[in-house]
């Protein structure tokens, strides 16, 4: 029994890891370029595990742009970090955000964005 209690327990376990958590995400047009300012959290202990990315998705899962992190943010949470320049084609009215960690890779968990054009 305790085997299996062990085996259920290490199956799990990456399961139970913090995914970076979208709190709040702006988009703005400015000359038909957009900016982003993305607020996240995420349980960053250091150089060994903080979230190091996120990124605007089409809706279609074409990745429109990358913005890296470069450094953990463990006293700094949560904590927002902006990308311009975006591109966002003709017709798109709404884009989703998605975090990375470095530890655990993409977050499964999509930011709904819907975009205002000017």
């Amino acid at each position: 029994m305790r085997t299996l209690i062990a085996l259920l327990l290490a199956v799990a376990g990456p399961a139970l890891a913090d995914a970076p958590e979208i709190e709040a995400a702006k988009a703005v047009e400015n000359s038909g370029r957009w900016q982003f300012s993305v607020t996240l959290r995420h349980p960053d202990s250091g150089w060994e595990h903080y979230a190091d990315a996120w990124q605007v998705l089409a809706p279609d899962g074409q990745i429109l742009g990358i913005r890296r992190l470069v450094h953990p943010h463990v006293t700094e949470q949560p904590f927002t970090r902006s990308l311009s320049g975006v591109i966002i084609p003709d017709g798109v009215s709404h884009v989703f955000i998605q975090a990375r960690c470095l530890v655990d890779g993409w977050a499964p968990a999509r930011f709904r964005v819907d975009l205002t054009r000017s």
